[in-house]
């Protein structure tokens, strides 16, 4: 297997592990929202990443206008709208219900990244990305029992249709902001071979920042924060600013700059398939959270998943070395 493959998987792996740190939110965050923490963590990365672009000052001097406007789009789409989607998704629908439609995200970039980039045969597909749906269905499958009890339960949740009729929209339009996030930016990063990583990754976080910064006074209208009721200080939002901090580190900037490196060295279709590692560690830290063992059906998922994974993973270092045998000969 070629090293940059390699180190590109490894770097997938690891960004797509430091996303599904934002599932335990939820359970530290105490009597703040989800909006809230949001604040915080953007303003932390937006932070970071004019610490970034200060370190590479010689680099961003060199930078076209395209540049900003290219990494800035990312990151609206591919952060700051994806997260806004999921969190209305997760208002409207429930918290169970739209991570189950969020699964479709890595079957979804997978089959469009190889349209867009025919590097494998269609045929070679269908076993890992069967496997990846079967498995995400499986470790979502409780969202989908809760559905059903809703609906066999009409009269005992008022509205609930209602809601989700604008909650799996969100969900769907989660789905489709990563998906294009996914795709145009190892398109933008192929036509920048030469861009440095912690610059390309500091403009979409600051692009990202800014745009959840632009959100604030309709978050404020809409009454979705708050802070302006429970303020600012340590010992009622410690939690909040502490964890804010470890996400925007961890998860955001972090995890762009490994998603970053792994694009300019991973097809898309394969960098999909590490995608659909987040929902199990997600489905993992859960776990620890509610101490709980798994169910059959979310151990076989993940099981699945990660036979899935290693399938593809197979696939694409073969088509890799097959591709490098002329060049050797």
């Amino acid at each position: 297997m070629k090293p940059s493959l390699v180190l590109g998987v490894v770097a997938a792996i690891l960004a797509t592990v430091s996303w599904s740190l934002g599932f335990i939110v939820p359970f530290v965050i105490g009597r703040y929202s989800l909006f809230d923490f949001a604040l915080v963590e953007f303003a932390f990365s937006g932070v970071m990443s004019l610490v970034l672009l200060g370190r590479h000052a010689e680099a961003v001097r060199r930078l076209a206008r395209g540049d900003w406007y290219a990494a800035g789009s990312l990151g609206v789409i591919g952060y700051a709208c994806y997260f806004l989607a999921v969190m209305g998704a997760a208002v409207f629908a429930g918290p169970v219900i739209a991570p189950a439609f969020l699964g479709l995200v890595p079957v979804v970039l997978a089959v469009t990244g190889n349209l867009r980039q025919r590097t494998v045969s269609w045929a070679s597909l269908v076993l890992p990305l069967s496997l990846s749906a079967i498995g995400l269905l499986l470790v979502n499958v409780s969202g989908f029992f809760e559905l059903d009890s809703l609906q066999a339960h009409p009269h005992s949740h008022a509205g609930t249709a209602r809601s989700l009729l604008v909650g799996i929209p969100l969900a769907l339009l989660a789905v489709a902001c990563w998906t294009v996030f996914g795709l145009l930016n190892q398109s933008a990063l192929a036509r920048r071979p030469r861009m440095e990583v912690g610059v390309w990754t500091a403009m979409i976080m600051l692009g990202a920042s800014l745009a959840m910064l632009m959100f604030v006074p309709f978050g404020l209208w809409m009454g979705l924060f708050a802070i302006p009721r429970l303020g600012l200080s340590w010992q009622a939002a410690g939690p909040l600013l502490l964890w804010g901090a470890v996400l925007a580190v961890f998860a955001n900037v972090g995890g762009a700059l490994a998603w970053t490196y792994a694009s300019q060295r991973v097809p898309v279709a394969l960098c999909a398939q590490m995608v659909a590692l987040e929902p199990a560690s997600a489905t993992v830290l859960g776990l620890l959270v509610h101490r709980r063992w798994p169910s059959v059906a979310e151990a076989l998922g993940m099981t699945l998943l990660l036979i899935g994974v290693m399938i593809a993973i197979g696939i694409f270092t073969r088509r890799a070395a097959v591709a490098a045998e002329p060049l050797a000969a």
